[in-house]
């Protein structure tokens, strides 16, 4: 009597050491096809198993097709194709049932499709997948045959694996959904600003007026750098948002940089980033406008007041698409395309030697 209760009280901790190795596994990460393998593979070593499966239920075609497995090649998986009651697999996910062969050479249900079974007698067993009192597929695994094995036990094993993985997998299809309205709802915002910042949206009718819708629209075929002049408050950066959203950048970022709300010791860090430790107070890394406004275009206001230092470093960017972070040596190249805008005379500050030459060229 003694021995059968340290029999049963050894298995028990086996089995509770297999859940929570389970369990850990499973909120390693929100990619399923990542996390399964390891759950197969610890699943096989812990009860001695020859394969074991996840099929999931493809509502679209009908089909019932092998999402992972362990102990089976690519080649033998992808076989693993069954129809509603087709086999063992079929009935489970058709009846929500689970089953038990005992022999396989013996139950006319075990279709062995993957045709991973030789010579040897196998017992099969295979459990429900559900979500609520939906079937969305079926856990299954194989041993060698034993007439003392506890195939019991194996099920409800299987049954309370197979719960875990329909929480992990009603985990991810919630993160599914949630970044799918998400992305809408980025569409949606993106539709609207694209609406509200078309040229129609800004006011003016007379000739001079005109001219500058026409100037927009031909900016916004081109990848080309853009210069807008104007005193403050004349509708400079409703104008470069009317280039972007009108561009075929239009789905991407348009980030803005205030050039004379930048303090000089800062405003190299905010354009190009920074690495942990470039200095003091840098305690992560940190990516800078340029890099957030990758495919899109960076709306530069105020650029009259960048300092000379930080121009000579805009210039390479713009030359060659390419900046180092602060404090970094690693080589970031971006496809950005830059719009500026100044009520500064950038052509009289470029001849005093207070803005770069080169730089006002490229820029206009």
């Amino acid at each position: 009597m003694a021995s059968t209760k340290l029999i049963a009280a050894s298995r028990n901790a086996h089995e509770l050491g297999l859940l929570f190795e389970v369990s850990q596994i499973l909120d390693q990460s929100l990619d399923l096809k990542r996390i399964m393998n390891p759950v197969l593979e610890t699943l096989a070593k812990h009860l001695a198993l020859q394969h074991a499966t996840l099929t999931l239920l493809n509502r679209e075609t009908g089909e019932i097709i092998i999402e992972c497995a362990h102990g089976l090649s690519s080649q033998q998986a992808s076989q693993g194709r069954y129809q509603m009651g087709e086999g063992v697999t079929g009935k489970v996910v058709q009846s929500g049932r689970p089953q038990i062969i005992a022999k396989t050479s013996e139950s006319p249900l075990f279709v062995n499709r993957t045709r991973r079974l030789g010579k040897k007698e196998f017992s099969f067993v295979c459990v429900p997948v559900k979500l609520g009192r939906e079937v969305i597929g079926a856990l299954s695994a194989d041993r060698e045959y034993d007439p003392d094995a506890d195939l019991d036990q194996d099920l409800k094993l299987l049954t309370v694996i197979a719960s875990l993985i329909s929480q992990a997998v009603k985990l991810r299809q919630s993160a599914r959904e949630e970044r799918r309205r998400l992305e809408e709802e980025n569409e949606r915002l993106r539709a609207e600003l694209k609406n509200r910042f078309r040229p129609a949206n800004i006011i003016g009718t007379s000739r001079e007026m005109q001219f500058v819708y026409d100037q927009i629209a031909q900016a916004a075929k081109s990848p080309v750098t853009v210069l807008i002049n104007g005193e403050t408050g004349t509708g400079k950066e409703l104008v470069a948002h009317a280039i972007h959203y009108n561009s075929d950048r239009a789905n991407k970022p348009f980030i803005r940089v205030h050039c004379a709300a930048l303090a000089e010791n800062v405003i190299e860090s905010e354009l190009f980033g920074l690495v942990k430790g470039a200095f003091t107070g840098a305690v992560a890394e940190r990516k800078g406008r340029f890099e957030l406004a990758h495919g899109g275009t960076l709306f530069f206001d105020e650029i009259g007041e960048v300092p000379l230092n930080i121009q000579t470093k805009l210039l390479r960017v713009l030359q060659e698409r390419e900046f180092e972070r602060v404090g970094g040596t690693q080589t970031i190249k971006v496809n950005v395309r830059l719009i500026a805008a100044t009520n500064k005379n950038l052509e009289q500050m470029a001849s005093t030697g207070e803005f770069r030459e080169d730089l006002f060229y490229r820029l206009n």
